[in-house]
């Protein structure tokens, strides 16, 4: 004779996972754009504005905001001089355009000096070790190290780390298409682009790779 087994019926706990599942994606939805502000934030710093021996502006500048920004800045009086960093190029030095794509601004030539990279120097790091000692022996001291801002918060940190007799005061500049900001980085394909190699670099920083 069979016997009828009853199936048990489903609990009522397995509804749970589905419904904290539910509620954090709506969550997430409510505050992504809070959620991706703060995701960018780490990535910046910006340290204020002090006097220092001179400006640094380093390396990458496509577009010649940081070279501009540190032209500002001694201007204005924070420091006598702009050093512009710059890799080679096929016919010179980045350095070299950016001083004058300066002037064509009407900054005077006097306000920069050139800080050539030797053509293996592709990395913040190389740049520091490289910059740090030619700075020292320059009586150099004390800096405000101008970067665009994503590039900022590792940027001091590599330089810390590797020229702890400099003083190093960071300045955060924009660049002209605002591609990257904590309030709208994810809008632009630009932008999301930056985000996420930054935050690779800045990861590898802290692992020591």
């Amino acid at each position: 004779m069979l016997r009828r087994y009853r199936t048990a019926p489903k609990k009522r706990g397995c509804l749970f996972p589905l419904l904290a599942l539910a509620v954090c994606v709506l969550l997430l939805r409510v505050f992504s754009t809070q959620l991706l502000t703060a995701a960018a934030k780490p990535l910046i710093e910006d340290d204020g504005l002090r006097k220092a021996d001179a400006i640094l502006v380093l390396g990458g500048d496509g577009y010649g905001d940081r070279t501009l920004k540190g032209a500002e800045l001694a201007k204005a009086g924070y420091a006598p001089f702009v050093y512009v960093s710059g890799a080679p190029r096929l016919m010179g030095y980045l350095s070299t355009d950016q001083i004058q794509f300066a002037e064509q601004k009407g900054f005077p030539a006097a306000l920069f000096r050139e800080a050539r990279l030797p053509i293996d120097a592709e990395s913040t790091r190389t740049e520091a070790q490289f910059l740090g000692p030619y700075l020292t022996g320059q009586g150099v001291k004390s800096i405000l190290l101008v970067t665009s801002n994503f590039h900022t918060k590792r940027a001091a940190k590599l330089w810390r780390q590797v020229n702890p007799n400099i003083q190093v005061t960071v300045v955060p500049s924009l660049d002209p298409w605002n591609y990257f900001t904590p309030e709208g980085w994810w809008k632009t394909r630009p932008g999301q682009k930056i985000f996420l190699y930054e935050w690779m670099k800045t990861i590898s920083l802290y692992l020591g790779v």
